[in-house]
C-alpha cells in the first residue's frame, strides 16, 4: 500500500486511528488468504472423504500408545457388561460364484498307494475339495455369413431370361457391410466407455490378440452404433420428461476440432436423470456451453420437481410456474466441510461442526427411514414432523451467524450459500418421493468423468454427441441392473431387424427380462 504524507494528517490521534484500521482491515484479509491457502493445501494433499468427525467425538489412539493411569486418581472398579447375542461373521475366504463353471481336475492316489499295510484294499471315505479362479483370455474368431445359392437347371439353355438364381437375403447387420460383428462392437463399446480404456490402448491389446483393428475403424464404428441407436435415445429422452422428478448436473469436456472455437475451450457433458427409482433413465447430452439455455430447452413442457446444486444457470427454473426447483444439501454441507478442512488436524470445536450438527441430523432422519424402509407417505410424515422443526432452528442459527462471520472468509460464504438456497433446500420436505440432495446426478456422471482422465477430450462435436448417447445406453443399463455389455449385444443383435414403435419399446432396459441379459450390481 502506497501513501503519500502530503496526504496524511497532522493529528497524532488521527494518525494511531488510520493504523488500528488498517491494522483490522489487514488481519481480516490475511486471515481470509490464509483459510483460502490452508483449504488449497488441504485439497491437494488431504482426504478427500467428506466423513464428518466431531472434534468432542471419540478420538482414535495414536498407533502403538495406550492411556496412562492419573496419578493420585484411583481407576474406576471394572463393571460387568451383557452383550446381547448376535450373528458373527464368518472369517475366511469368500467363496466363489456358484454360477461359474466348473472344471474338476481329480488328484488321486496310485494304485499301489491304495493298499493298506495290512493287504486290504482301502475303501474311498471322502473328499477335499478347494477351488482357484482361472481366467482364460479374450478368444478371437471369425464368423462366416454362408448364402447357399440355388439355380434351376431346366433353364440354362434358355436364352430371354437365363436360369432361374435364388439367394438368401443379406443378413441385416448393425453396421451394414463391416467386419464388426456385434459382439466385437459391444466388446470395443464396453471396453471404452465402462471400462475407460481409450481405442488407441484397444488397438495394442487387440494386437497382442492376433488381430490389427484401427483406433480411426473403431471411432467410426462407435459413430455408426451411435446413430443406429438414436431411437432408443429419442425413447429415453420421452422417459425422462414424462417423470415428476429429474436431476440435472453438468461437467466440462474439451472438443477438439470444434468449428469457430479454439481446442481449449470448455464445452460440458450435461447429464438429465429420471428421478424415479423403479425406472432410472439416465440421459446424457453434449453442449458446447454452460448456459442455462441448454436446461431450458430441454425442459419445456416439463412439470415436476427439478434438482439441482446451485450454479448460476439454474435460477431461471425458480420462476417457471410449472416447476418446483429444489437445491442440494450436499452441496451445502460441502462449504462447511472446507472450512473445517482448511483447520487443520489440531483444529477446535467451532461455527462449523455446528452447522455440520444440523445437517447430520436431517440425513440421520432419511438413513433411519431407509434402513426401516418407510413407505412414501412416512417419510412425508416425519419430514414434516421432524425435520421440519430441525431446519427451522439452522435457518435462525445461520441467520445470527451471518452477522457475526466476514462475508468473505470460508465460514461466511457457507453461511451466505444456505441462506440464499433455502427456498431450494426445504423443497425435498415437500414429497416423500424426493431427496436431500443431487447425489443421484452426480453420481450418474461420475463414470464419464473418470473416463475423461484417460481418454481426455473429444475429436469432434460428432464424437461427443456419439459418446453422449453411448454413456446415456450404457448407463441407464447399469442403472437398471443390467451387464452392459450383453446389453449392448442384445440390441445390436436386434436393432437391424426393429421397424415399429413396439420393436424399439422391447429394447429399453426395463423391459427386457434378466434372464435374456445377465444382471449386475448397481454402480
Amino acid at each position: 500500500m502506497n501513501v503519500k504524507t502530503t496526504t496524511l494528517p497532522d493529528d497524532t490521534t488521527l494518525l494511531k486511528q488510520m493504523l488500528v484500521d488498517f491494522q483490522s482491515h489487514h488481519d481480516k484479509e490475511t486471515g481470509v488468504l490464509l483459510e483460502e491457502i490452508s483449504l488449497l493445501r488441504a485439497q491437494l494433499y488431504g482426504r478427500k472423504s467428506e466423513k464428518f468427525k466431531p472434534v468432542d467425538g471419540p478420538q482414535p489412539l495414536p498407533l502403538f500408545d495406550m492411556p496412562e493411569p492419573v496419578d493420585g486418581v484411583d481407576e474406576p472398579e471394572e463393571e460387568e457388561t451383557h452383550i446381547p447375542a448376535h450373528n458373527r461373521k464368518k472369517r475366511g475366504r469368500k467363496a466363489l460364484p456358484e454360477s461359474l463353471p466348473r472344471v474338476d481336475h481329480i488328484h488321486d492316489l496310485d494304485d499301489a498307494d491304495k493298499i493298506c499295510g495290512c493287504g486290504c484294499e482301502l475303501s474311498r471315505i471322502g473328499e477335499e475339495v478347494s477351488e482357484q479362479l482361472d481366467v482364460i483370455p479374450a478368444r478371437v474368431q471369425v464368423i462366416r455369413h454362408i448364402r447357399p445359392k440355388y439355380a434351376c437347371k431346366n433353364c440354362e439353355g434358355v436364352e430371354d431370361d437365363g436360369p432361374t438364381v435364388k439367394i438368401a437375403p443379406v443378413h441385416p447387420q448393425i453396421i451394414a457391410k463391416s467386419i464388426a460383428s456385434p459382439g466385437l462392437l459391444s466388446h470395443i463399446l464396453t471396453a471404452k466407455f465402462v471400462d475407460h480404456t481409450p481405442f488407441y490402448h484397444q488397438e495394442k491389446q487387440l494386437v497382442r490378440l492376433g488381430v490389427k483393428i484401427s483406433r480411426t475403424s473403431m471411432c467410426k464404428w462407435a459413430m455408426q452404433a451411435a446413430i443406429a441407436c438414436q431411437p432408443l435415445l429419442n425413447l429415453l429422452q420421452d422417459e425422462v420428461l414424462s417423470a415428476y422428478f429429474i436431476n440435472i448436473d453438468e461437467t466440462p469436456l474439451q472438443v477438439l476440432q470444434e468449428p469457430g472455437r479454439s481446442p481449449t475451450t470448455k464445452s460440458y457433458m450435461w447429464v438429465f436423470r429420471r428421478g424415479d427409482p423403479d425406472r432410472p433413465v439416465l440421459l446424457f447430452q453434449y453442449h458446447p456451453t454452460r448456459s442455462g439455455d441448454v436446461v431450458r430447452t430441454f425442459l419445456r413442457g416439463f412439470q415436476g420437481y427439478v434438482q439441482t446444486d446451485g450454479y448460476a444457470g439454474y435460477n431461471f427454473l425458480d420462476d417457471e410456474k410449472d416447476i418446483r426447483h429444489i437445491g442440494c444439501w450436499a452441496h451445502t454441507r460441502r462449504g462447511f466441510m472446507d472450512v473445517i478442512k482448511a483447520q487443520g488436524k489440531n483444529r477446535k470445536t467451532g461455527a462449523a461442526d455446528e452447522a455440520m450438527k444440523y445437517i447430520k441430523k436431517l440425513y440421520s432422519l432419511e438413513k433411519h427411514a431407509r434402513k426401516n424402509d418407510f413407505s412414501v407417505e412416512e417419510i412425508y410424515h416425519m419430514r414434516q414432523t421432524e425435520a421440519k422443526p430441525i431446519l427451522d432452528n439452522f435457518k435462525n442459527w445461520l441467520a445470527k451467524k451471518s452477522l457475526q462471520t466476514p462475508p468473505k472468509g470460508l465460514l461466511g460464504k457457507a453461511v451466505s450459500y444456505a441462506l440464499n438456497q433455502w427456498h431450494r433446500l426445504i423443497g425435498y420436505t415437500e414429497d416423500g418421493h424426493l431427496t436431500p440432495d443431487n447425489n443421484m446426478a452426480e453420481n450418474s456422471i461420475r463414470p464419464f468423468v473418470v473416463g475423461r482422465k484417460n481418454w481426455l477430450f473429444s475429436g469432434t462435436p460428432e464424437g461427443a454427441e456419439a459418446s453422449a448417447l453411448l454413456y446415456s445406453l450404457i448407463e441407464t443399463a447399469k442403472a437398471n441392473k443390467l451387464e452392459p455389455y450383453a446389453y449392448l449385444r442384445h440390441i445390436f443383435d436386434r436393432l437391424p431387424t426393429a421397424s415399429s414403435l413396439a420393436d424399439y419399446e422391447a429394447l429399453l432396459p426395463w423391459n427386457i427380462a434378466l434372464g435374456q441379459v445377465k444382471s449386475v450390481s448397481a454402480d
